[in-house]
């Protein structure tokens, strides 16, 4: 059967028979209450393509290495195997959900089948508000980037202004459709992957300054005597690397077999991004010459194109912050896609304002046009925000990232509501009698990750700027439930909804 699947992957619409053999993942997708629409062309290596690109090793690392090493010195490298642990557990609890109902959108069909219409919808707008953000802040982040290869000083007008291109050309690549769309992820995972193993291979064969056990030496950055403030302050690093395998699961309905395939490519984002991340991670760090410098504030700027420029020289350096540029447009456009997909699949549940607009969906190029636009434009107005706030790249990021775990966590949450009340998960993948404990650990660590993202760590800054991402949260949150109140969205679609439980029943 699954042969017969791969075959006629390309014959989705409806409930189409090709040569006598019906067409199995439409026909589930039927029985959760929805038509196929997608083209399923997405292999399983195409997306992990797309969940490795958008947790780009090279993205998560080179945008917050300067701030997380002055922050927290070498020891910070540890954010990201606490991190990693973490989010594998969060990564667990998600393949069985997505296993058991394979839904463009990821987090809002997971919440809306796990618990109810309100939990959805809060979820889905709380996790499309943080993609949002995201975008912004891999685009703000490869900015600098771009500059140096244009022949631009880097300032706040210049970055804005290619933090903008560049969400332009990653919407352009999305508006190309699937096939496109899967085959730029996999040339940037190849890309991304090839050019974080020789730019680190490099870095620790020839421009190796220390030995290993710099990792265990804070070099002076403490806070107040104790080095847990300053290393939970630096921890944002691995908080914002290990995002991006749910992505696997917003676009379900453009992937074979979804309920087999989709939870082991987030098992491998995590896997293979974690030690990509860790790898790129130490070599910058023992490329360093003096850590005091960056710690006590002696470096302008960002240290990661300086110890390129210094390493490859002018040309080779060009040409390695090339190879950079492409990784942050494929993880931009990964989080577009996945943004868009979370809006289609919002709008086509009438769910939210505009919905007539944001479903509709292009039989041409089998893309939801108007959510991707959507999914460029609000980004580029986080984008523009950052005119009016210091230190603005970690403000984004921030924001971004404790929205991110919110949702999740809220999906979770929802998960361990359901088994408590006697879900068991009856999709391809699952963890059996351990299903209950990992959640748990897995909503614990979320939790503990949330408080630390969110807590406010610049006090010498002005009150709102200081509480800028608890601030930006709030207002999300306000929003959110003034329009659910008001509004009533959640009661527009009879699609199904905590069924889960009766399901099991």
């Amino acid at each position: 059967m699954q042969k017969d699947v791969v075959n006629f992957k390309e014959n989705m619409v409806g409930h189409k028979i090709t040569s006598g053999v019906i067409d199995s993942d439409a026909e589930q997708l039927a029985r959760l209450g929805y038509k196929s629409e997608f083209r399923r062309e997405m292999t399983l290596w195409e997306n992990f393509a797309l969940g490795f690109t958008y947790l780009s090793p090279v993205v998560g690392i080179y945008s917050l290495f300067s701030s997380s090493l002055a922050v927290g010195g070498p020891p910070m490298i540890w954010a990201l195997l606490v991190a990693g642990a973490g989010q594998f557990l969060v990564a667990l609890v998600f393949g069985e959900i997505v296993s058991q109902y394979p839904l463009a959108g990821g987090v809002y069909p997971w919440a809306r089948r796990l618990w109810g219409r309100k939990w959805a919808w809060m979820t889905g707008w709380i996790y499309i508000m943080a993609l949002f953000a995201t975008i912004g802040g891999v685009t703000y982040g490869a900015a600098p980037y771009t500059a140096i290869l244009a022949g631009f000083e880097p300032s706040t007008e210049n970055t804005v202004l290619f933090a903008l291109l560049v969400i332009l050309v990653a919407t352009i690549i999305n508006m190309m459709g699937t096939k496109v769309l899967a085959r730029a992820a996999m040339i940037g995972f190849i890309a991304e992957i090839l050019g974080a193993i020789f730019v680190g291979g490099y870095l620790l064969i020839f421009e190796r300054h220390h030995g290993i056990g710099v990792i265990f030496d804070t070099f002076g950055a403490n806070t107040d005597g104790s080095y847990l403030g300053a290393f939970l302050a630096a921890s944002l690093i691995g908080v914002y690397q290990y995002y991006g395998f749910e992505a696997c699961g917003d676009v379900a309905e453009e992937v074979p077999n979804p309920g087999r395939r989709i939870p082991k490519a987030m098992r491998r984002t995590i896997y293979i991004g974690g030690v990509a991340a860790t790898f790129v991670c130490l070599a910058l760090l023992l490329s360093v010459v003096d850590y005091r410098d960056v710690i006590e504030g002696r470096v302008q700027g960002d240290v990661v194109p300086i110890l390129l420029k210094n390493a490859f020289g002018g040309v080779g350096s060009w040409l390695v912050i090339g190879v950079v540029l492409i990784s942050f447009l494929s993880c931009a456009m990964s989080l577009q896609a996945a943004a868009s997909r979370m809006v289609y699949a919002y709008a086509r549940d009438h769910m939210i304002f505009g919905s007539g607009i944001f479903s509709r969906f292009s039989n041409a190029r089998h893309v939801p046009p108007y959510a991707l636009i959507l999914a460029g434009i609000v980004p580029g107005i986080v984008v523009l925000s950052a005119l009016v706030s210091t230190d603005a790249l970690v403000k984004i990021i921030s924001f971004a990232a404790v929205g991110i775990y919110i949702a999740f966590q809220m999906v979770v949450l929802a998960a361990l509501r359901a088994r408590l009340k006697g879900w068991q998960p009856s999709g391809e993948f699952t963890l059996g009698g351990w299903g209950l404990l990992v959640n748990v650990l897995a909503l614990a660590y979320g939790v503990a990750a949330i408080v630390n993202i969110a807590w406010p760590r610049t006090p010498d800054a002005a009150w709102y700027d200081n509480y800028i991402v608890l601030l930006s949260m709030a207002i999300v949150l306000g929003v959110g439930f003034f329009y659910m109140l008001t509004h009533r969205p959640y009661c527009r679609s009879s699609a199904a909804h905590g069924d889960a439980i009766c399901v099991t029943r």
